[in-house]
């Protein structure tokens, strides 16, 4: 009995033993969850929902449907290949609810919509609801062609049914420079008016450059800091960490009081006999990439110099000692140890760079103006939120597919070092 009453005690002390690891561990995850809950909710309410509203107003097409309700539905049963206008029934239904949205003040949504697939059709919907009789004399499809032309029309009534769906990828497709023709294919828009392809190319560019800039400027700088004293680089890192304690407008003002015609850079050079006329330093291309490349530099030295940091100065003695030149043992080992420290700055500097606005807005021209200055127009002047989200989304899918593209890069350098 002894013996059987020892083998219980056991198998219950056991369980309780069990019980209170499973608390405890409870216990941890909770306060994990606890310390990390107030990060997540941030992201979530800053990060995750502006991004998904930015993503569902590029393709909402939400006007027309919830000012008209019943006509929109109605006309998707209407077949443009078959009928030149929609039927009596549904023309009806389309003055009834233009007269209600006008005098809900809900049309001038729905008009700025038209409006941006058929510049100024704003004025003819707007009119047509002025005028549009209570009880018509005849048929409502001679009354809408009293009131205006482009009643008679068949594209009109094919731009309505697609103005009705829920959903449209008419911004998308206008930010690449696309659009659909009479017949619903999607075609390349005029050269007229295609304009947005140049400028992702412009962005693109200017955003590579400003890298390219940098990569070249804060790799020695990043080399001289890691091969001094930790005391020394120290003290030295303070001023490359300087400009992050300045104001991002105060220091793109200032290139504009340094590289104007009448500025300390001109008349320099001009002092020095070196030029006879002042040169146009800003409001150009040449502005742009100065300003934007001291303002980003020490987003790439940062890296480089925690990833030369850590390399053994050991490695390139013992390379010069097996007789490489110095530029060999640079080449063939100094620069693919820091080859992370390269891509984590270059791709820190370009994401950066294609999302600015300030600074090639107060130091660039008319044809230096990027991806960000047109989605604050679209946003702030002609409230056309629509397009705004559609070049955002356009440059966020650009962003990751960079993005996915340096993972994919440095997976297969760790498998080829592996």
């Amino acid at each position: 009995m002894s013996a059987l009453a020892a083998t219980t005690g056991a198998i219950s002390a056991g369980s309780d033993l069990k019980r209170r690891l499973r608390r405890a561990e409870w216990r941890g995850r909770l306060r994990a969850i606890s310390l990390v809950a107030p990060l997540l909710l941030f992201l979530l309410l800053f990060f995750l929902i502006p991004i998904g509203r930015m993503l569902w107003l590029s393709v909402d097409n939400s006007e027309l449907p919830t000012s008209m309700p019943h006509f929109a539905a109605a006309i998707q049963d209407w077949d443009p290949e078959t009928e030149a206008l929609p039927d009596e029934a549904i023309l009806a239904l389309f003055a009834e609810e233009l007269r209600a949205a006008s005098a809900a003040r809900e049309l001038a949504g729905v008009a700025r919509r038209l409006n941006t697939e058929v510049p100024g059709f704003r004025t003819t919907i707007m009119g047509t609801a002025r005028r549009l009789p209570t009880d018509p004399e005849g048929t409502w499809a001679e009354t809408l062609a009293e009131i205006d032309s482009a009643w008679v029309e068949s594209e009109t009534w094919v731009l309505l049914q697609r103005a009705s769906a829920p959903v449209t990828f008419y911004y998308l497709l206008a930010s690449l420079d696309l659009r659909r023709d009479a017949s619903g294919k999607i075609v390349a828009a005029p050269p007229d008016q295609a304009i947005y392809r140049g400028i992702f190319a412009r962005t693109f560019w200017i955003s590579g450059c400003v890298t390219l800039f940098c990569l070249l400027l804060g790799y020695p700088l990043a080399y001289k800091l890691a091969s001094l004293p930790t005391r020394t680089s120290n003290l030295l890192m303070i001023l490359v960490l300087l400009p992050f304690w300045t104001s991002l407008l105060v220091r793109t003002t200032s290139w504009i009081v340094l590289l104007q015609q009448q500025g300390p850079i001109n008349q320099l050079l001009q002092g020095a006999g070196l030029i006879q006329d002042p040169l146009q330093l800003i409001y150009n291309r040449f502005g742009v990439f100065v300003a934007m490349t001291h303002i980003l530099l020490p987003f790439m030295i940062l890296p480089l110099y925690s990833v030369m940091r850590g390399i053994d100065p050991a490695l390139i003695r013992a390379a010069s000692s097996l007789g490489a030149r110095p530029f060999t043992a640079f080449r063939r080992i100094y620069l693919p140890l820091t080859a992370p420290g390269i891509g984590a700055g270059c791709l820190l500097v370009f994401i950066l760079s294609i999302g600015y606005y300030i600074t090639p807005a107060l130091v660039g021209g008319a044809s230096d103006q990027m991806v960000s200055w047109f989605i604050a127009f679209f946003t702030n002047q002609t409230v056309n939120w629509g397009m705004a989200s559609a070049l955002g989304s356009i440059l966020l899918i650009a962003v990751l597919l960079i993005y996915w593209i340096y993972i994919q890069l440095v997976g297969v350098e760790r498998m080829r070092l592996g």
